[in-house]
């Protein structure tokens, strides 16, 4: 994992960190495994703007991603580590031993030739799917199921892990990226190590057109809208422009959104830091 500062022979690249890609191993991604991307840029079905600056960016293919981990016990070799333009993670194409191949999020340390499984009794090493009934306490995972067979939904964008604390009856401790601890089912999957590209956070656009490319248009602040275009909109000169909240009129910086009946609510130990 490496980061590049660009000389700047052009404006657009006096601040510019862009990602060494030293663990990229091929930039050609697998075809059967390409679905294509149908854009909104922020509509609706009726066409109406749902979701503000949206839109543009250059086009995508989806990389169908196997977060289930579902051949037990079937060991895969990896062929190569690929940057995904859907997701700050990098990939890993893997190859189980009848030929079928799959996409799997890479962990950090992941290397070409490296053969990973998913199973109940295999070892706690980098890249293996586990339940967390058999994974050792304090062991740094990744890709984590909230319910069994559901599919990792958590922990899974770039350099991001958690940890397993405890284990109790039927759930275990888990201390999330966010700092929420939460308990999860004892039956649920978790991939060994950390997510890979740790250094996405030290990237630096450089300019305005970046941002541009990946799809994302330019934000106005709303202390400048009118008042038909936001509750903070309007006034006379430099106003401040009232309480903080969003377009639909919902308090920000501080105000807590979680519905206080949330059935979920009795598995969360501790909430994540503000």
């Amino acid at each position: 994992m490496s980061v590049r500062k660009l000389k700047p022979i052009t404006p657009g690249q006096r601040f510019r960190v862009v990602n060494g890609f030293d663990a990229i191993t091929t930039d050609k991604p697998e075809k059967s495994l390409l679905t294509p991307i149908k854009r909104t840029g922020g509509r609706n079905s009726q066409g109406r703007m749902t979701m503000s600056h949206r839109g543009g960016g250059h086009k995508r293919r989806y990389r169908i991603i196997d977060f289930k981990r579902d051949r037990k016990d079937d060991a895969a070799e990896v062929l190569s580590i690929q940057y995904d333009p859907n997701r700050t993670a990098f990939i890993a194409l893997v190859q189980y031993a009848d030929g079928e191949k799959r996409y799997v999020v890479a962990q950090n340390g992941l290397t070409v030739g490296q053969k990973i499984v998913s199973g109940d009794s295999v070892a706690p090493e980098v890249g293996n799917a586990m339940p967390l009934s058999e994974i050792p306490l304090g062991t740094i995972v990744s890709c984590i199921e909230l319910r069994p067979g559901q599919g990792a939904v958590m922990a899974r964008s770039a350099g991001t892990f958690a940890q397993l604390m405890a284990r109790d009856g039927k759930f275990a401790t888990i201390k999330l990226p966010s700092g929420e601890t939460r308990l999860i089912l004892v039956t649920c999957l978790a991939t060994i190590g950390a997510i890979s590209n740790s250094d996405h956070q030290l990237l630096v656009s450089g300019k305005a057109g970046r941002s541009r490319w990946l799809g994302r248009r330019p934000r106005v602040r709303p202390v400048v809208m009118n008042p038909v275009d936001h509750p903070m909109g309007g006034g006379e000169g430099k106003s401040s422009g009232g309480h903080p909240r969003n377009k639909n009129g919902i308090p920000a910086k501080g105000y807590r959104t979680r519905s206080k009946t949330k059935a979920s609510n009795k598995y969360i130990v501790e909430r994540r830091k503000k």
